[in-house]
Protein backbone atom coordinates (compact mmCIF):
# COMPACT_ATOMS: atom_id res chain seq x y z
CA UNK A 1 0.00 0.00 0.00
CA UNK A 2 1.34 3.04 -0.85
CA UNK A 3 2.14 5.41 2.06
CA UNK A 4 -0.47 7.93 0.80
CA UNK A 5 -3.16 5.17 0.57
CA UNK A 6 -2.28 4.27 3.93
CA UNK A 7 -2.69 7.76 5.52
CA UNK A 8 -6.04 7.94 4.35
CA UNK A 9 -6.80 4.31 5.07
CA UNK A 10 -6.19 5.15 9.18
CA UNK A 11 -8.82 7.76 9.15
CA UNK A 12 -12.11 6.53 9.75
CA UNK A 13 -14.10 9.99 8.54
CA UNK A 14 -12.01 10.05 5.34
CA UNK A 15 -13.20 6.32 4.83
CA UNK A 16 -16.68 6.80 5.03
CA UNK A 17 -16.33 9.95 2.54
CA UNK A 18 -14.92 7.76 0.36
CA UNK A 19 -17.49 5.09 0.73
CA UNK A 20 -20.39 7.46 0.09
CA UNK A 21 -18.47 8.72 -2.85
CA UNK A 22 -18.08 5.23 -4.28
CA UNK A 23 -21.74 4.70 -4.05
CA UNK A 24 -22.28 7.31 -6.85
CA UNK A 25 -20.53 4.55 -9.24
CA UNK A 26 -19.23 7.85 -11.15
CA UNK A 27 -17.07 7.25 -14.32
CA UNK A 28 -13.14 7.77 -13.67
CA UNK A 29 -13.89 9.14 -9.95
CA UNK A 30 -11.62 10.19 -7.05
CA UNK A 31 -11.59 12.68 -4.39
CA UNK A 32 -8.69 14.96 -4.43
CA UNK A 33 -7.61 18.29 -3.19
CA UNK A 34 -7.77 19.38 0.20
CA UNK A 35 -9.02 16.11 0.96
CA UNK A 36 -5.46 14.26 0.09
CA UNK A 37 -3.26 17.26 0.55
CA UNK A 38 -4.33 18.35 4.33
CA UNK A 39 -4.58 14.74 5.66
CA UNK A 40 -1.20 13.90 3.97
CA UNK A 41 0.36 17.42 5.37
CA UNK A 42 -1.78 16.46 9.01
CA UNK A 43 -0.05 13.82 9.46
CA UNK A 44 3.70 14.78 8.27
CA UNK A 45 3.20 17.19 10.97
CA UNK A 46 1.93 15.13 13.76
CA UNK A 47 -1.95 16.20 13.48
CA UNK A 48 -4.31 13.96 14.75
CA UNK A 49 -7.33 13.63 13.64
CA UNK A 50 -6.32 15.74 10.90
CA UNK A 51 -8.48 18.68 9.97
CA UNK A 52 -11.55 18.58 7.94
CA UNK A 53 -10.49 20.44 4.76
CA UNK A 54 -13.08 23.26 3.54
CA UNK A 55 -14.69 21.22 1.02
CA UNK A 56 -14.62 17.74 -0.35
CA UNK A 57 -13.90 18.13 -4.35
CA UNK A 58 -15.16 14.63 -5.80
CA UNK A 59 -13.43 14.56 -9.51
CA UNK A 60 -15.10 12.50 -12.39
CA UNK A 61 -15.20 12.48 -16.02
CA UNK A 62 -18.24 12.06 -18.32
CA UNK A 63 -18.40 13.88 -21.77
CA UNK A 64 -22.06 12.46 -21.95
CA UNK A 65 -23.11 15.21 -19.34
CA UNK A 66 -21.54 18.48 -19.48
CA UNK A 67 -24.74 20.02 -16.95
CA UNK A 68 -23.94 21.54 -14.09
CA UNK A 69 -27.32 20.70 -12.87
CA UNK A 70 -26.07 16.97 -13.01
CA UNK A 71 -23.26 17.99 -10.69
CA UNK A 72 -25.75 19.70 -8.18
CA UNK A 73 -28.13 16.92 -8.16
CA UNK A 74 -25.13 14.18 -7.43
CA UNK A 75 -24.00 16.69 -4.75
CA UNK A 76 -27.55 16.64 -3.20
CA UNK A 77 -28.00 13.03 -3.58
CA UNK A 78 -24.29 12.87 -1.67
CA UNK A 79 -25.07 15.41 0.71
CA UNK A 80 -28.49 13.26 1.82
CA UNK A 81 -26.49 10.26 2.29
CA UNK A 82 -23.14 11.66 3.98
CA UNK A 83 -23.36 14.86 5.17
CA UNK A 84 -19.94 17.04 4.69
CA UNK A 85 -18.97 20.32 2.49
CA UNK A 86 -19.07 18.22 -0.86
CA UNK A 87 -18.15 19.80 -4.43
CA UNK A 88 -18.35 17.15 -7.40
CA UNK A 89 -17.08 18.86 -10.18
CA UNK A 90 -17.05 16.77 -14.29
CA UNK A 91 -13.50 16.97 -15.19
CA UNK A 92 -14.76 16.75 -19.18
CA UNK A 93 -16.29 20.46 -18.72
CA UNK A 94 -13.36 22.25 -16.57
CA UNK A 95 -11.31 22.99 -19.41
CA UNK A 96 -14.19 25.77 -20.94
CA UNK A 97 -13.28 28.18 -18.18
CA UNK A 98 -9.30 27.90 -17.94
CA UNK A 99 -9.49 28.10 -22.38
CA UNK A 100 -7.58 24.76 -22.57
CA UNK A 101 -8.01 21.81 -25.09
CA UNK A 102 -10.85 19.25 -23.80
CA UNK A 103 -9.24 17.21 -20.69
CA UNK A 104 -9.08 13.46 -22.04
CA UNK A 105 -9.46 11.92 -18.17
CA UNK A 106 -9.88 12.87 -14.43
CA UNK A 107 -6.05 12.69 -14.01
CA UNK A 108 -5.14 14.71 -17.16
CA UNK A 109 -7.62 17.66 -16.29
CA UNK A 110 -5.95 17.45 -12.36
CA UNK A 111 -1.72 18.93 -14.67
CA UNK A 112 -4.02 21.75 -15.34
CA UNK A 113 -3.95 22.78 -10.89
CA UNK A 114 -1.52 25.59 -9.57
CA UNK A 115 0.47 23.40 -7.13
CA UNK A 116 1.76 19.41 -7.99
CA UNK A 117 0.84 18.80 -4.40
CA UNK A 118 -3.41 19.44 -4.89
CA UNK A 119 -3.10 16.79 -8.08
CA UNK A 120 -3.29 14.02 -5.87
CA UNK A 121 -6.18 11.79 -5.38
CA UNK A 122 -7.45 8.75 -3.91
CA UNK A 123 -10.37 6.37 -5.30
CA UNK A 124 -11.65 3.72 -3.30
CA UNK A 125 -12.40 0.69 -5.04
CA UNK A 126 -14.94 -1.78 -4.93
CA UNK A 127 -12.31 -4.59 -3.16
CA UNK A 128 -12.20 -1.86 -0.62
CA UNK A 129 -8.34 -1.08 -1.99
CA UNK A 130 -7.44 2.80 -2.51
CA UNK A 131 -6.25 4.02 -5.67
CA UNK A 132 -4.11 6.93 -5.56
CA UNK A 133 -4.23 9.17 -8.53
CA UNK A 134 -1.30 11.35 -8.73
CA UNK A 135 -0.51 12.32 -12.51
CA UNK A 136 2.25 14.93 -11.31
CA UNK A 137 3.49 12.25 -8.58
CA UNK A 138 3.57 12.21 -5.02
CA UNK A 139 6.97 13.49 -4.24
CA UNK A 140 6.05 16.59 -3.57
CA UNK A 141 3.03 15.77 -1.42
CA UNK A 142 5.11 13.06 0.54
CA UNK A 143 8.51 15.45 1.01
CA UNK A 144 6.68 18.46 2.12
CA UNK A 145 7.06 20.79 -0.64
CA UNK A 146 4.57 23.14 -2.56
CA UNK A 147 5.61 23.57 -6.03
CA UNK A 148 3.49 24.89 -8.89
CA UNK A 149 2.64 22.75 -12.02
CA UNK A 150 3.75 23.71 -15.01
CA UNK A 151 0.32 25.30 -15.55
CA UNK A 152 0.62 26.86 -12.24
CA UNK A 153 4.16 28.86 -13.05
CA UNK A 154 2.37 30.22 -15.97
CA UNK A 155 -0.06 31.54 -13.10
CA UNK A 156 2.50 32.09 -10.16
CA UNK A 157 0.59 35.27 -9.19
CA UNK A 158 -2.29 33.02 -8.49
CA UNK A 159 -0.44 30.09 -6.94
CA UNK A 160 1.37 32.97 -4.59
CA UNK A 161 -2.79 34.05 -3.96
CA UNK A 162 -4.16 30.51 -3.31
CA UNK A 163 -0.86 29.66 -0.79
CA UNK A 164 -1.73 33.07 1.03
CA UNK A 165 -5.63 33.21 1.12
CA UNK A 166 -5.41 29.55 2.42
CA UNK A 167 -3.28 30.16 5.34
CA UNK A 168 -0.96 26.93 4.17
CA UNK A 169 2.57 28.35 6.11
CA UNK A 170 0.57 28.80 8.92
CA UNK A 171 -1.00 25.79 9.03
CA UNK A 172 1.93 23.81 7.87
CA UNK A 173 4.99 25.71 8.90
CA UNK A 174 7.57 21.90 7.85
CA UNK A 175 6.27 22.96 3.84
CA UNK A 176 8.85 24.11 1.46
CA UNK A 177 6.78 26.61 -0.42
CA UNK A 178 8.89 26.94 -4.00
CA UNK A 179 7.92 28.86 -6.62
Amino acid sequence: MSPIAHIIAQDPVGMKQLRAARSLALPDWCIAAGFVRNRVWDHLHGIHPPREPADIDVLYYDQADLSKETEQALEDRLSALEPAPWQIRNQARMHVWKGLPQHKSTSDSMIFWLETVTAVGVRLETNDSLTVIAPLGTDDLLGLRCCPTAYGRTRLDEYEARIANKGWRELWPKVRFVD
